[in-house]
């Protein structure tokens, strides 16, 4: 037996087989969790349908994250089939293409801002709120995914970078807020990986040739070992852990020169 074992997560974000959120799927089933999915849009619900049968969930719902409506319309449906909820995972991050390169300011614009932050980062606050009373007293989890880049400048990394900032103080506020329900915030900054959202950002090969060379392990982390400590995070043993932001980069954000 897992140590999720009698835990039921739900997992926002599923794009594909190369999305970090299906190493944290993969793991969390391993482990015994029962999981339910989300897909953004028609054109993703066949292949997020495929995903969720081989972790012997059938239950898929669409969510576009920018709707209220189809957000508690995802709820009202987990509520039809479970009677609470553990976890849930917000893997879901979004700017125009054309502000994910070159200079900040030369392609910055109010509206992809505004896109970048109420897509990567408010959505995890209204996640949060829309399934609060399935929480409460379950000491459950939420989990979601950040990037050095809110940290430091990275180049073409743009306005994902300050989206990702407020998606960390996010965090801190939401546990901060949610803590004496039992229920703990925490986000994984997650070194470069090869995903569908990845590929929006100008010259991202360069980024992983160069995070390989020069991190301690010389090498860059898999969808498998981000999805390894979201499941610790998502469980009682990390039962004192909340508002944290846990880097998975094979050390890379500790170096300086």
């Amino acid at each position: 037996m897992g140590f999720l074992a009698n835990k039921r997560a739900l997992i926002v974000g599923l794009a594909s087989n190369r999305s970090i959120a299906w190493g944290i799927a993969q793991a969390m089933r391993r482990e015994g969790a029962e999981l339910a999915f989300t897909y953004q849009g028609e054109k993703l619900r066949e292949r997020v349908e495929k995903m969720a049968q081989e972790c012997d969930s059938s239950l898929t719902m669409p969510c576009d994250v920018g709707s209220d409506e189809q957000i508690a319309e995802v709820f009202d449906t987990l509520g039809k089939s479970w009677d609470g909820l553990d976890i849930i995972v917000h893997s879901v991050a979004f700017a125009p293409a054309e502000e994910l390169k070159g200079a900040y300011l030369e392609n910055s614009s109010r509206e992809g801002f505004k896109i970048a932050h109420e897509i990567s980062s408010y959505s995890l606050s209204a996640l949060a709120k829309a399934g609060r009373s399935m929480m409460q007293g379950r000491n459950g989890s939420i989990i979601t995914l950040s990037y050095l880049g809110a940290e430091r400048a990275v180049p073409n990394y743009n306005v994902m970078g300050l989206a990702k900032a407020s998606l960390e103080a996010n965090v801190r506020y939401l546990a901060y807020s949610l803590g004496q329900e039992g229920t703990r915030v925490n986000g994984i900054s997650a070194g470069p990986i090869r995903t569908l959202a990845a590929a929006g950002i100008a010259d991202f090969r360069s980024m992983l040739d160069y995070v390989e060379k020069h991190t301690p392990l010389r090498r860059n982390v898999t969808i498998n070992e981000v999805g390894n400590v979201a499941a610790f995070l998502s469980s009682d043993l990390s039962s004192a852990v909340t508002g944290e932001i846990i880097h998975v980069d094979c050390g890379f954000s500790i170096i300086g020169m």
